[in-house]
């Protein structure tokens, strides 16, 4: 129970009803209780409440405007006899400086200020003596609509600054699973796409479509648990088996070996990756290698990893026909330029010394 009014205090809303409200009852409360001590007849006073209501039908800066009036007019007509009506006059700047829309509400304050200046005077003149009180009355009503207003505006950007960052995590996520769906689809495409034109002019059919048949359930069971992720955006995405450095050799390379490309792999046997810096460098290798088995006409591809210093280069080359003139940003160099921007890396696309394409990325090392 206490939680539940806890929660229903929290909502700037309701805070900001309860609070007219509030001041509604004070107003009517002060005004009809004030029998005489005003600078005009008591009746006037009560004209302030038909004049309220009224001014509850209007757009919020005419309102406004009406109940800052109301707080000099209130603020001017008392006097040391009739001090509660202060009360009043705070009141009324209180609601509005609450309803302005304007950035910096000044209206129930100049107003009411107003009203404060014209009843001192009148007391001076009247020999009266000082009569302060308005003053600090519409201090206090001021000073408590701009801290409502403050919280409330507080409140405002929380949930909002919530909402972004949810919708940021939504579409890291997305991008995240764009990421994989094209490296593990495209990938896995391509060695079936390979391994079937092998095939044709192999000797045994047999065992090429033995090979087609593993990499489409490898795929398969990477597309699941990716769909899994679709269902479930609150699970992490990860792949069925957390690739190692070797399958760059084992895996990878087995499609362009079977186009009957010559590809050498050197890997540096501790580069100081953690299990995420290894995902990387894999899904790096992957797509160029599947770049390679695609489009280079290759005869030969290299794919070197060593350690320098705090980080790794992963370089990966082909004695192809060479990257064209102005490459198109498509959805496998784009991954690698996220992934190689998650990790606070660099990454370029040349031409190969001696002819063909040469991609290489600097990642930095887990640092123990």
């Amino acid at each position: 129970m206490r939680s539940a009014n806890r929660d229903w205090l929290r909502d700037p809303e309701r805070v900001r009803r309860l609070a007219y409200g509030a001041a509604g009852l004070i107003v009517a409360l002060v005004v009809t209780t004030a029998e005489g001590g005003l600078s005009v007849p008591a009746g006037w006073a009560w004209v302030v409440l038909p004049v309220g209501l009224a001014a509850l039908t209007l757009r919020p800066r005419h309102r406004a405007l009406v109940f800052a009036v109301c707080a000099g007019f209130v603020a001017l007509v008392s006097t040391g006899e009739s001090v509660q009506l202060g009360l009043a006059a705070g009141t009324f700047v209180f609601v509005s400086t609450c309803v302005d829309p304007a950035r910096r509400p000044w209206l129930g304050w100049v107003f009411g200020l107003l009203g404060a200046v014209g009843a001192l005077a009148t007391a001076l003149l009247n020999q009266r003596g000082l009569y302060e009180q308005p003053f600090a009355f519409v201090a206090g009503g001021y000073l408590l609509a701009i801290l409502l207003r403050s919280w409330s505006r507080g409140h405002a950007l929380t949930r909002e600054t919530g909402e972004l960052r949810g919708q940021a995590a939504w579409l890291e996520q997305r991008t995240n699973l764009a990421r994989e769906l094209h490296d593990v689809v495209g990938h896995h495409v391509t060695a079936m796409v390979v391994q079937a034109e092998a095939g044709q002019l192999s000797d045994n059919p047999g065992a090429a479509l033995r090979a087609i048949a593993d990499s489409g359930r490898t795929a398969l069971s990477e597309l699941d648990t990716l769909v899994v992720h679709l269902r479930d955006p609150g699970a992490a995405i990860v792949v069925s088996a957390p690739p190692r450095l070797s399958d760059i050799d084992e895996l990878l390379a087995q499609p362009l070996r079977h186009q009957g490309v010559t590809v050498r792999v050197r890997l540096d046997p501790e580069p100081g990756l953690d299990e995420i810096g290894v995902l990387a460098v894999y899904r790096i290798a992957q797509e160029a290698l599947t770049n390679i088995a695609r489009h280079a006409k290759a005869t030969a591809a290299w794919v070197e990893l060593v350690r320098i210093g705090d980080r790794v280069r992963l370089r990966v080359s082909d004695d192809g026909v060479g990257p064209p003139r102005a490459p198109a940003r498509g959805s496998g160099l784009l991954g690698i330029e996220e992934r190689v921007s998650a990790r606070g890396g660099s990454w370029k696309l040349s031409q190969r010394p001696g002819g063909g394409t040469m991609l290489e990325a600097d990642l930095p090392v887990v640092k123990t």
